[in-house]
């Protein structure tokens, strides 16, 4: 509650910021050539910055290693939005946690019908939750499955083109040839797992972020947790993944890199199973390290995975 009390008074002092800052604000925007662009977390920021290259400019809200199902914007956050040309945002719920998005799209003058604001699930056929309490709500994600992440890259490319359309032509060539190289990382993919016995082939992770990847590589995927929330991690869940686990005689666990290791440490111990890797799921890594890239962070996935389940 607290957190949301901070929020409204900040963008509400902001707002009245804005009122006079706009005018400079958007006469800088005219004098550079670049389209202003704010993405809401890195994974979708490097999708939209491959297609759109030496054009644009892009913001990304939620840092590198946040959560992006609940992020406080900053000040600096709204008024990036409010200059921007276009906004792109992941959908299938994943910015819905405190309706964090939605308020900055109001507080921004960007909650229109004809606003620039762009979903990059668009076209997707989203997979649901099942858990008690979320039954029925999307899972957002999406980007795990590489055909996903080239519908994503369209969907970067048709904004863009919708903003500038001026500069078609270049949106086009890049998007081609960024969907170029994805087709090929899904193909590898399906050869590597392909390798894998298909009795063998149970994904096992904290959250239960895999099911896109899992449908789309022929993965059974299992999970402590569901979604990321309040309640995770607790006796119930541990208890059921563990069963799971001796039950199934699986190989090998699989620890995300934005999630606290201790859940999945303490089933490592409990059925003697070794956590094989680290994988990304809702943020790239730091620039100049593993997964800074979408594709560099699905080719560390799939051979983490690979050779984990291999050993």
């Amino acid at each position: 509650m607290l957190k949301k009390i901070l929020f409204f008074l900040s963008t509400g002092i902001l707002a009245m910021f804005l009122l006079t800052a706009c005018s400079e604000s958007s006469t800088e925007n005219q004098t550079d050539d670049k389209v202003q662009v704010v993405t809401t977390y890195s994974i979708v920021y490097d999708i939209v910055k491959n297609v759109g290259g030496d054009l644009v400019e892009v913001h990304s809200l939620a840092p590198i290693g946040s959560n992006p199902h609940e992020y406080d914007p900053l000040p600096e956050d709204v008024q990036k939005t409010t200059d921007a040309d276009a906004v792109f945002y992941n959908g299938l719920n994943l910015e819905a946690g405190n309706s964090w998005f939605d308020r900055l799209m109001e507080t921004a003058g960007k909650d229109g019908d004809d606003a620039p604001v762009f979903r990059m699930s668009e076209n997707v056929d989203a997979m649901y939750l099942t858990t008690e309490g979320n039954e029925g709500e999307e899972d957002p994600h999406a980007w795990l499955n590489v055909l996903n992440g080239i519908k994503y890259a369209k969907n970067a490319r048709d904004g863009l083109i919708k903003v500038d359309p001026d500069q078609a032509e270049i949106y086009e060539q890049n998007a081609a040839d960024y969907i170029a190289e994805l087709e090929q990382l899904h193909q590898e993919a399906i050869e590597k797992f392909n390798e894998i016995p298909e009795e063998e082939r149970i994904l096992v992770t904290s959250e239960g972020a895999f099911k896109y990847f899992s449908d789309a590589y022929g993965f059974r995927a299992e999970y402590i947790w569901e979604i990321n929330q309040e309640n995770q991690g607790t006796p119930d869940q541990i208890t059921r993944i563990v069963d799971i686990i001796n039950d199934e005689g699986i190989k090998g666990l699989f620890l995300e890199t934005s999630i606290d290791p201790r859940s999945m440490e303490a089933v490592s111990n409990e059925t003697d199973v070794e956590i094989m890797g680290k994988v990304f799921t809702d943020s790239l890594g730091e620039p100049g390290e593993d997964g800074d890239t979408y594709i560099k962070m699905m080719e560390w996935n799939i051979n983490t995975i690979k050779e984990g389940l291999s050993e």
